[in-house]
């Protein structure tokens, strides 16, 4: 029987917790689904604390974790000061343990938001492309100017090593990573179990429209911008929004334009661009397969949107 994948997180003091949750729901309801993956913690010799201050018991020290080829090390986000800091920086045996992993053992290694910083130091990004939290990346790329510091984007991979913006796009990178392990459906049946419907690819901007303008808590708007994602490949009018949200067409305009500051058709077109320069990126699809993708009907019509 193949042994199964091992996902070990570092556990550190000043831990981001949302950093910590999302990764490890995801390969959790992954695990309940039948995928060959186990979870294991580990840390350095302290009882840790959240950087919100709660409390987590003492973790077994990384030193006992065995580690073999294609497993992953996930270092989740710490406060950056306690990163950066004395206190931290003589963990030169967790930082040697790192590199070794990496280098000898042939382990992935995935940081989340601040944990880049942490691969910073253990010098393994030295020459390589990574991100970080967008308000970290010059920080970052400051400190360690041997690293190719990649922003406004949501996660980088580069030679087994992977890292992410942080918070939420760590569960958009973990997606990614069992998708490679497992297969689309498999994985699109995890997003789902998360309630995950939107799934976001590296190259997606920190900021995503299909977040952007949905900071509102009226349902029947909700409905219809979910109606638009799903059905963008397909010809829809605002009439037929305005049933999805079960309100007449002039009372749908209105409260779409109120609740997101723009109108339907813009939204529309919006999300329209937002897949076309992702479709864009395959060279795999002509021009006039991309338009059918989102909706148009000809290749001058995709034009006019890009170029817009």
């Amino acid at each position: 029987m193949t042994p199964p994948v091992k996902f070990i997180f570092l556990i550190l003091p000043n831990l981001h917790l949302l950093d910590l949750a999302g990764p490890d729901q995801t390969i959790l309801e992954s695990i309940e689904y039948g995928a060959n993956f186990e979870m294991e913690y580990c840390g350095i010799d302290e009882t840790p604390a959240t950087s919100a201050g709660l409390q987590l018991k003492k973790q077994n020290h990384f030193s006992k974790v065995k580690l073999k080829k294609g497993d992953f090390i996930i270092i989740p986000g710490s406060s950056v000061q306690y990163i950066l800091s004395d206190e931290f920086k003589v963990h030169t045996d967790l930082l040697n343990w790192i590199r070794t992993a990496y280098d000898q053992q042939e382990v992935n290694l995935v940081s989340i938001c601040a944990g880049a910083f942490v691969l910073a130091q253990a010098g393994v990004l030295d020459g390589k492309q990574c991100t970080t939290h967008f308000k970290r990346t010059a920080q970052l790329q400051s400190l360690f100017p041997s690293i190719q510091v990649v922003e406004d984007v949501l996660f980088v991979e580069q030679d087994r090593i992977y890292s992410s913006a942080g918070i939420i796009s760590g569960i958009d990178l973990m997606l990614c990573i069992i998708e490679k392990l497992t297969d689309s459906y498999f994985v699109h049946k995890v997003a789902r179990e998360l309630v995950m419907y939107i799934r976001r690819d590296g190259n997606s901007k920190q900021e995503s429209v299909f977040l952007k303008f949905r900071n509102h808590i009226h349902s029947g708007i909700h409905q219809a911008q979910d109606f638009v994602v799903e059905k963008i490949h397909t010809k829809f009018s605002n009439t037929e929004l305005a049933d999805v949200a079960n309100m007449s067409y002039r009372n749908f305009c209105r409260i779409f334009k109120k609740e997101t500051g723009i109108t339907p058709n813009e939204y529309i077109n919006l999300i329209r661009l937002e897949k076309a320069n992702s479709l864009i990126k395959n060279p795999d699809m002509s021009k006039q397969q991309i338009a059918n993708a989102v909706g148009l009907k000809s290749e001058k019509q995709l034009s006019r949107l890009t170029s817009a």
